[in-house]
């Protein structure tokens, strides 16, 4: 098995498009494209993956998670849905995901400086998030070789740190589900 270390390196826990990487002028969708590319190649599992296609943008637009495109381009606030929905369609489905950013899709329809701040923190909270999961791993893999340790028949560390980790994610996506069907009920009140 590969050192904690190595693994951790690979996850590109701190790959995020930034503000400062979003061009002030708005941009065509091979363009934006071509940002989704340069900025998440790396932290693709498959080669052959795919971090943002064409459909996939526009069937973002069909289905209301993004603001109207005008004049087939993309403006810095689409760029910052397009960012969030990448990040929340691993573990969400699209309608949650609708269903999650509806009120910062109305909201930024007035102020796109507050669409900004609220990126801003988003992007604060994820490097934080990144510290504290490497630490959560670091704290796993040891437990894992202690727990381990006495073992002679076979080394299931590595098996076991998979489950440990699959374990924690389930928990975490459970949480997650649980606070989008609260927005459900919040929005039938």
């Amino acid at each position: 098995m590969e050192s904690l270390e190595q693994l951790l390196s690979k996850l590109q826990l701190n790959n995020h498009i930034e503000l400062t990487d979003i061009p002030d002028l708005d941009l065509y969708m091979d363009q934006v494209i071509q940002l989704f590319d340069n900025t998440f190649d790396d932290a693709k599992r498959h080669e052959k993956d795919k971090v943002l296609t064409k459909t996939m943008i526009n069937n973002y637009a069909k289905g209301g998670l993004i603001p109207p495109i005008k004049n087939k381009k993309y403006t810095k606030e689409h760029m910052i849905f397009l960012s969030l929905i990448y990040e929340l369609k691993g573990v969400l489905s699209i309608q949650d995901i609708k269903l999650t950013l509806s009120e910062l899709i109305e909201s930024s329809s007035r102020s796109s400086e507050e669409l900004q701040a609220f990126y801003r923190h988003y992007l604060s909270l994820s490097k934080r998030n990144s510290d504290k999961f490497h630490q959560d791993c670091t704290d796993h893999f040891s437990e894992v070789k202690d727990l381990l340790k006495d073992e002679n028949t076979m080394n299931p560390e590595h098996i076991m740190l998979i489950l440990t980790l699959i374990n924690m994610s389930n928990i975490y996506r459970k949480a997650a589900e649980k606070l989008v069907d609260s927005l459900t009920v919040q929005q039938d009140k």
